[in-house]
């Protein structure tokens, strides 16, 4: 591990989710034995081949974009789905989670980039997703937190507002519509170029991926 990652997270109460998307399982299995057991993924058949291979006690989550038709692949053990921005994902998602007899761990994207491409659920239509979520049946999933990704820039300054803003928000939502519920508490927030800025602005999540495992292997 990035001795210098190490150090920093030493005193934090920060969960380290290692995005170990594209890179091989010896590369994993090197983290493992360092005693990371969180990892993450963002493609659904690349998730599922490392989970039969690699030791079952890791808990991983799942990161990227999902799309519906894929969710029943990993219902039968995936942790945590940072990517939740439709009703249509949070319901199938909860209908796999009883199939499996298991409860998902499921976080709401937020969109805070500038950028269009990026996905999430914008933060003026988030209380009238949370009202349709109220009304749905939810006994396979537990909504602990918001997940959002900053602007890919080099102004810390803009990358700071994005993730107070999101810290806002949350704090907002939770005291509106979870003020009893424990699970709800997590932040993702922060990857490799901003981790810093995230927790300083309240992550309790981080997602880190080339600080980890060096570049990336591109398929």
């Amino acid at each position: 591990m990035d001795i210098h990652l190490q150090h920093y997270l030493s005193n934090k109460k920060v969960t380290l989710v290692a995005v170990s998307k594209t890179h091989p399982d010896k590369a994993i299995i090197q983290l493992y034995n360092e005693n990371q057991r969180v990892f993450g993924e963002n493609k659904v058949q690349e998730l599922v081949g490392k989970f039969e291979r690699l030791p079952k006690d890791i808990a991983w989550h799942f990161i990227g974009h999902l799309q519906s038709n894929k969710v029943k692949y990993i219902a039968p053990f995936v942790d945590t789905i940072h990517s939740i921005d439709s009703l249509k994902i949070l319901k199938e998602i909860n209908k796999q989670a009883i199939k499996n007899n298991r409860i998902i761990k499921c976080l709401i994207q937020v969109k805070i980039a500038k950028e269009k491409e990026k996905f999430g659920i914008e933060i003026a239509d988030l209380p009238d997703f949370l009202e349709e979520i109220r009304q749905e049946s939810k006994e396979g999933i537990a909504i602990i937190g918001l997940m959002g990704m900053a602007t890919y820039t080099s102004d810390e300054n803009q990358i700071k507002e994005e993730f107070q803003l999101l810290q806002h928000t949350f704090k907002q939502i939770k005291k509106s519509y979870f003020p009893n519920d424990e699970n709800f508490k997590e932040l993702s927030m922060g990857m490799s170029l901003d981790y810093k800025i995230a927790i300083e602005c309240g992550s309790t999540m981080i997602r880190i991926g080339s600080l980890l495992f060096g570049d990336r292997n591109h398929q």
